[in-house]
């Protein structure tokens, strides 16, 4: 098969593994950076451009988008599924998980565990949004964060109330919610593949960090999911209608809390802590998908 990553950087970690577990597969493994492609919509013969080159043949694309540039993307993604090419993450389910507060209500209505959360557009509220999710200490996230920027903790109202009024004085839009104090600064992340585990992690944070990122000095080790954690986070990708993706959530003493699902997850972490070839579980998801 002729397979496309889209990716900006193939020097990247994610981007090399699926090239090198492709190939060892006997694919034909290609890197194609979605910023530089050109889309040309026309009746029956739908084009995508690269280098000035129009991509034929393609069997199936693995999206690799920044969260930067989530509407070309996208855009990218959506022409591809429009000539018939498979994708590792759909358009539409890129769109919807890129969108916390869409991802969100979607996945309350699945009815996996998560924080409570609150959001509005009423600068004058700030202390009532905060009462609403048992007050502080709360987590008040930029809904455009990506690797931890944009998450507050704020410890008391009155920091609360500080920090969400600069934020909406910017015009920023963000969310509130409730903070799981027991997890101590730790998560679980899921990998998922076409509806499977194919890895779980423990991510700690640094001293003094409620953030468990890796890319903010936190540290990962091998975990092996309970049946809740892992239902969780299988239901959680099936809500977002997501075939790759890294749920992220935290040990709570009512069960497992969804954080986030992250529809491009590296698998740099994920692979040095749980010693798996994730790229070759996404590469076999092609092969099974792909006539």
């Amino acid at each position: 098969m002729k397979i496309v990553i889209l990716s900006r950087n193939p020097r990247l970690y994610s981007t090399r593994r699926l090239v090198e577990a492709g190939e060892k597969r006997k694919h034909e493994m290609i890197v194609v950076d979605h910023s530089k492609c050109d889309i040309v919509i026309e009746k029956s013969n739908p084009k995508v451009y690269y280098k000035g080159k129009s991509l034929e043949g393609i069997d199936a694309i693995i999206p690799r988008i920044g969260a930067s540039i989530t509407f070309y993307g996208t855009a990218v993604i959506r022409q591809f599924e429009v000539m018939g090419v498979f994708s590792t993450t759909s358009s539409q389910a890129l769109i919807q998980s890129r969108d916390k507060l869409q991802s969100m209500q979607v996945l309350a209505k699945s009815g996996v565990g998560m924080p409570k959360t609150a959001f509005t557009n009423n600068s004058r509220n700030v202390e009532e949004v905060v009462k609403k999710v048992g007050g502080t200490p709360c987590i008040i996230k930029l809904l455009e964060g990506t690797q931890g920027l944009g998450v507050v903790l704020a410890e008391t109202k009155s920091a609360a109330v500080s920090v969400l009024e600069a934020f909406h004085g910017l015009n920023a839009r963000v969310i509130v919610q409730e903070f799981i104090a027991e997890s101590k600064g730790a998560d679980l992340r899921a990998f998922v593949v076409d509806g499977n585990v194919v890895g779980a992690m423990k991510r700690q944070g640094k001293e003094g960090e409620f953030r468990s990122n890796l890319h903010r000095g936190g540290t990962a080790e091998l975990f092996e999911l309970t049946e809740d954690e892992e239902n969780a986070a299988l239901k959680a990708a099936k809500a977002l209608k997501l075939g790759v993706c890294g749920v992220d959530m935290l040990q709570s003493n009512s069960g497992p809390m969804i954080m986030e699902v992250n529809s491009s997850p590296g698998l740099e972490g994920i692979e040095l802590a749980t010693k798996k070839d994730v790229a070759k579980s996404i590469i076999r998801y092609i092969e099974r998908n792909v006539n």
